[in-house]
């Protein structure tokens, strides 16, 4: 049922297909061969006890074949999942191979080794940064050039047509019609409420405060109020004149000295000036006053 030489011997002379022959020799494309060379020794075929090491997905698996389980193809290959670390994978390979050929076991740990090698060629590469070559066809660069010429010339007018519009927009040229295009009239309206949001920020008042600072002032009237008094003229009536006596005449007398000390200088008509912008400005208070020796009072309103 199972014989390897007649196998091997219909395989090399006659016809198989993975074989392929060049210039340097005869190779191998069955997946399961341990060297990739078409031989007695590495064909998966022609040998019923077998071994060779697989990659799935970054994960190395021991594959061994038997003439027991020749009969249930299914059933043909078994595998045993190697460990990440190579002196632990050559210890598991060195035990499930303890009994076979030596050729095969070196052969076995052989690929093992180079797979790991390239293994680890592979991460650095990816993890290094190259330069990528990306050609380009001669009709896509002229299309896209042709599309940025179009593409500027189309922009240049728009700028044109839009300061065109805008002038003629000033001029009155369109009547009440400004709403058309409607892009144009819509950007022209948000410069101008720009423009008057500025105008209106730099035309606002500066902030007005409000400081404690009159008593001071109150403290200098009130006692301009009680020093300098004078009598008003609208308030000497008939009853005044009764009430005042001897002490209005005083005063009466004292007045007349005042003016004509300075009847001939500018200084006494300063005085007069003063005292009638002071007798309109400030309010008039009635003021009691009492003399030394006389029950009398005066009355006058400053």
């Amino acid at each position: 049922m199972q014989h390897d030489e007649v196998i091997w011997q219909v395989i090399r002379h006659n016809h198989c297909s993975f074989m392929t022959k060049i210039t340097t020799g005869n190779f191998c494309r069955n997946p399961y061969n341990v060297t990739g060379i078409c031989n007695r020794s590495s064909c998966p075929l022609a040998n019923s006890r077998y071994a060779t090491i697989r990659d799935h997905d970054g994960v190395f698996y021991l594959y061994m074949k038997t003439i027991e389980r020749a009969h249930m193809p299914n059933k043909l290959w078994e595998r045993v999942k190697l460990p990440r670390n190579y002196g632990k994978a050559l210890e598991l390979i060195d035990k499930h191979l303890m009994f076979w050929p030596k050729l095969l076991v070196h052969k076995t740990k052989q690929r093992l080794t180079k797979m790991t090698q390239m293994r680890i060629r592979m991460r650095k590469l990816a993890l290094k940064t190259r330069e990528k070559i990306m050609t380009t066809p001669r009709k896509e660069k002229k299309r896209e050039a042709r599309r940025e010429e179009k593409a500027e010339k189309a922009a240049v007018l728009d700028k044109s047509i839009e300061k065109e519009l805008l002038e003629r927009l000033k001029r009155g040229v369109y009547g009440d019609i400004y709403n058309y295009p409607v892009k144009e009239y819509n950007k022209v309206l948000d410069m101008e409420g720009l423009q008057a949001a500025s105008e209106d920020e730099e035309e606002e008042e500066p902030e007005i405060e409000y400081v404690e600072g009159y008593e001071e002032l109150e403290e200098e009237d009130d006692i301009e109020d009680f020093g300098g008094l004078e009598i008003d003229e609208s308030l000497k009536d008939k009853d005044l004149d009764d009430d005042m006596g001897e002490d209005d005449e005083e005063m009466d007398l004292i007045d007349r000295k005042r003016v004509r000390r300075g009847s001939g200088s500018a200084h006494g008509k300063l005085d007069k000036d003063e005292r009638g912008t002071n007798l309109k400005k400030r309010p008039r208070v009635l003021v009691e006053v009492e003399h030394e020796g006389t029950d009398e009072r005066q009355k006058a309103i400053q």
